[in-house]
């Protein structure tokens, strides 16, 4: 309201600035008409020469003098009436008072957003600004859900950032909301679970595994549902189960699996035989290997772990390699080794953030999280 006020007062300030010069008439020159006194002149010259009093030369040159100045009087005088003209005035008037505002109400409806709601300060002034801490953009986005609770897609960006700063219980609420406004779906059936078992301090309860086997009822394959699956089977003292689980998983995974270290380590970690305990064998090597006592056996396997820890020193962004160097000073009994590569890992990748993320992952399962 107080928008239009001012808008108003504009107009009539505009309106004003052009009717002040109409409203104020031509002031009448004392003295009457100049352009009569420029004809008396002539006629006494008229008068003057027939009395003798002056030349023919000089009264020549006396008409023509004053004849400019009668022209300029009657054109000077010709302009002041056009200007002192009522009907001129009425009319520029009406032009103002009703032209302005017509003009300027059209443009405004072309050009302007007059259905726009009101935008308050505080909605101006909170725009996103990707350099204040991330504790304030979910506060943000929190604030906003509390006005807005069905807004399923504010849920599904939340949800995951909670979880990753470990507020898993309102990470928990968040996912649920998220399948309530957004649909129920594998991925966010086995996130919700991910978020109980964080929020149990990494136990798989019985309502995590509900969530994951709903996940699985969804997509079988769901590679998230599966392997917290195999760790509450373990966790259960079902280390075969567990085992079971994660191979059928390698079985299917296509080799770049992001999370195959993941798998690996843990089959490592339930004394999986069959599991990996070091670099992945060429063929030509797994052939050689097979006719290997023992002894050669293990040292051609040292040797590929000391490549191994030498590449990654040359080059620390390859995870799943340090994650491969961890496990294997572990499967040989040299945990010394295998927290020292881990600082290393940490040291090597610790300006980004996602390979951190993954690493400390990797690392929990493999029970060297500390």
């Amino acid at each position: 309201m107080t928008l239009w006020f001012v808008f108003a007062l504009m107009t009539v300030a505009a309106i004003f600035a052009v009717l002040w010069p109409l409203s104020r008439g031509a002031a009448s020159k004392p003295g009457g008409s100049e352009a009569v006194v420029y004809t008396d002149q002539l006629a006494e010259i008229d008068r003057d020469v027939a009395a003798g009093l002056i030349g023919g030369s000089e009264a020549e040159a006396a008409r023509v003098e004053i004849g400019r100045r009668l022209l300029a009087a009657v054109d000077g005088e010709r302009d002041l009436s056009a200007q002192s003209n009522p009907k001129l005035r009425r009319s520029s008037a009406i032009l103002a008072l009703v032209g302005l505002p017509v003009a300027a109400v059209t443009l405004y409806l072309a050009l302007g957003s007059p259905q726009l709601g009101d935008f308050p300060l505080s909605s101006r002034t909170r725009t996103v600004d990707a350099n204040q801490p991330l504790e304030n953009l979910v506060a943000q986005v929190e604030a906003h859900l509390e006005k807005n609770p069905t807004d399923g897609r504010g849920w599904n960006v939340l949800a995951p950032v909670l979880a990753r700063l470990g507020r898993y219980d309102d990470a928990v609420r968040a996912y649920r909301n998220s399948i309530t406004h957004s649909g129920d779906s594998a991925e966010r059936r086995s996130d919700l679970g991910e978020a109980l078992v964080g929020s149990a301090g990494g136990v798989v309860t019985s309502d995590a595994k509900a969530e994951f086997e709903r996940a699985m009822a969804q997509s079988a394959d769901d590679p998230k549902a599966n392997y917290f699956l195999g760790l509450a089977a373990e966790q259960d003292g079902r280390n075969p189960d567990a085992a079971s689980i994660w191979r059928a998983m390698l079985a299917k995974a296509p080799p770049n699996a992001p999370w195959r270290p993941l798998v690996e380590a843990a089959l490592v970690r339930v004394g999986e035989p069959s599991a990996p305990t070091a670099p992945a064998l060429s063929n030509e090597a797994m052939s050689a290997a097979k006719d290997m006592n023992e002894a050669d056996r293990g040292a051609m396997i040292r040797g590929m772990v000391d490549r191994l820890a030498t590449r990654l020193k040359q080059n620390g962004d390859d995870v799943e390699g340090w994650l491969r160097l961890v496990r294997a000073y572990m499967v040989m009994g040299e945990r010394d080794k295998a927290e020292s590569a881990r600082s290393d890992a940490r040291q090597a990748v610790a300006n980004d953030a996602e390979r951190l993320r993954q690493l400390n992952e990797g690392l929990k399962s493999l029970g060297l999280d500390g």
